[in-house]
C-alpha cells in the first residue's frame, strides 16, 4: 500500500499526545485549549487526525460498484438495433435484478424510469449503497478532511434510500458522515440494515470524537459476510445479548477502534466461519488471543498489541504484522521500550509469519521462546512441535 510522503508526517507531538490513548475520551475543545495554553499550534491536531484517517481509508475495501463505470441508461440506445427491439428488457427478472445490483444506488433507482417492465425491479434487487457516490462529484475529490462540514445532503439521501428499499442490501459503505452529529440517523440506519439484511458493511465514524460508542444493534446483524469498522469504540460486549452472533461473517476489519481484550475475544467467538481478521491502528493496547477453527489469515498494521497468542487455530496459514505502532515517532518512549510476545500454540498449517521486530518482540513456538536481537538471533533449546509446521 502507498504511504504518505515525508512532508505529510507529523512532527513530534506535545507531551500530552505521546500516549497512543491520549485522544480517547478527551473532548476536542479541551485538547485545543491545552495546546493553546502550551503555545502550540492547534492546527497540528487536525493534521494528526487526518493522517490517522488516511491510513484507515487506505485499509478499507473498495466498493464493488463505481459511478465512473456505470453506463448511461436509456432505451434510446436500442435505436441502433436494426429491428429496434429492446431485447434487454425481455431478459428474465433474475438477470435484470443482477444487472441492477451491480449499479451504484442512484443509477439503480433510475432504472425504474426506463419502462413499466423495469419499475418494480429496483425494489427487489439487492442494492449497493455507497454514500460517497451520492455526492455531486461521485466522491472523485476523495475523503473530506477534518474540519470540513459533514454533508447533510448525503446523510439525508442515505436515510431516504435505506427507508425506501425493502432490502436486502448487497453492500453498504458509510464513510462520509460525522456520526456524532447524526446519532439518531446512525441508530436508525443500523436498525434498518439489521431488519432488511446487508452482506457487506463498511462503517466509519469521521471524528470527532475518536471513541464514539458503536450501537450494539450491529451484533444482531446475522446476514453480514464482510464487516469493516473504523474509528469506533466497540460496544461493551458484556451487555450484548448472549444469542448475538455473526453466523455468516467471513472477513472482519477493525480500524482505529477502541476495544477491550474481551471485546475482541467476543467477536472472534461469535464468528464461527470467519476466515480473515484485519486489525489496523488499534487506539488502545489489546491482547489478541486467537482461538478459531476457521481463521486462515490475520493481518495487523500500525497496531498497539501487547501480546499475540495463537492458542488453537488449525486452519491459520498467514499471520502478517507490519508497521508496528512502536516504530512511530508519535509513540511514547516508555511504550517503545516495552517488549511484546508472539506465542504460537496449535497452528499446524501456519506457513507465513512476519515480521518479527528485532529487540522488541519475543517469539514462542510450542513453549519455546526465541528472542530476536538487532545483531544476533539466540535460539535456546528450540523444540518445535511436529504438528506445527512453521
Amino acid at each position: 500500500r502507498t504511504k504518505p510522503s515525508s512532508a505529510l508526517r507529523l512532527r513530534p507531538p506535545p507531551a500530552a499526545m505521546d500516549d497512543p490513548q491520549f485522544l480517547v475520551g478527551t473532548p476536542r475543545s479541551e485538547l485545543l485549549a491545552n495546546m493553546e495554553r502550551e503555545g502550540r499550534d492547534p492546527a497540528t491536531l487536525d493534521v494528526g487526525i487526518n493522517l490517522v484517517l488516511y491510513f484507515v481509508y487506505d485499509y478499507l475495501p473498495h466498493p464493488p460498484v463505481s459511478p465512473g463505470s456505470a453506463p448511461t441508461l436509456s432505451l434510446a440506445g436500442a435505436s441502433w438495433v436494426s429491428d429496434g427491439v429492446d431485447r434487454i428488457s425481455r431478459l428474465p427478472d433474475v438477470l435484470l435484478r443482477d444487472i441492477i445490483s451491480r449499479l451504484p444506488a442512484k443509477d439503480a433507482a433510475r432504472t425504474a424510469a426506463l419502462s413499466s417492465r423495469w419499475r418494480p425491479l429496483w425494489r427487489s434487487a439487492p442494492l449497493a449503497l455507497v454514500d460517497s457516490h451520492l455526492l455531486p462529484d461521485g466522491g472523485a475529490a476523495g475523503q473530506f478532511t477534518i474540519g470540513a462540514p459533514s454533508p447533510r445532503a448525503v446523510t439525508d439521501a442515505v436515510s431516504r434510500v435505506l427507508a425506501a428499499h425493502p432490502g436486502p442490501f448487497r453492500c453498504v459503505h458509510l464513510t462520509r458522515s460525522t456520526m456524532e452529529e447524526h446519532r439518531g440517523e446512525m441508530a436508525r440506519w443500523l436498525d434498518i440494515l439489521v431488519a432488511k439484511g446487508v452482506q457487506e458493511l463498511v462503517f466509519v465514524n469521521r471524528p470527532w470524537p475518536l471513541d464514539l460508542r458503536l450501537p450494539a444493534t450491529l451484533f444482531s446483524c446475522a446476514s453480514l459476510t464482510r464487516l469493516y469498522l473504523g474509528v469506533w469504540r466497540i460496544p461493551d460486549t458484556a451487555a450484548v445479548p448472549r444469542g448475538a452472533r455473526f453466523p455468516n461473517l467471513k472477513e472482519l476489519g477493525l480500524c482505529m477502534t477502541v476495544m477491550e481484550d474481551r471485546d475482541l475475544a467476543f467477536m472472534l467467538e461469535r464468528s464461527p466461519v470467519l476466515e480473515s481478521l484485519i486489525i489496523m491502528g488499534s487506539q488502545t493496547g489489546v491482547r489478541l488471543r486467537l482461538v478459531s477453527q476457521s481463521v486462515r489469515c490475520v493481518q495487523l498494521g500500525y497496531t498497539y498489541l501487547e501480546d499475540i497468542e495463537v492458542v488453537d487455530a488449525p486452519r491459520l496459514e498467514r499471520l502478517f504484522q507490519s508497521d508496528n505502532f512502536r516504530q512511530s515517532e508519535l509513540t511514547d518512549p516508555s511504550i517503545k521500550n516495552c517488549s511484546s510476545k508472539i506465542k504460537i500454540g496449535c497452528a499446524p498449517n501456519l506457513r507465513v509469519l512476519g515480521y518479527i521486530l528485532p529487540g522488541e518482540q519475543e517469539l514462542g513456538i510450542s513453549n519455546t521462546v526465541i528472542v530476536v536481537h538487532p545483531n544476533l538471533i539466540c535460539i535456546s533449546a528450540v523444540s518445535i512441535n511436529n504438528n506445527a509446521n512453521v
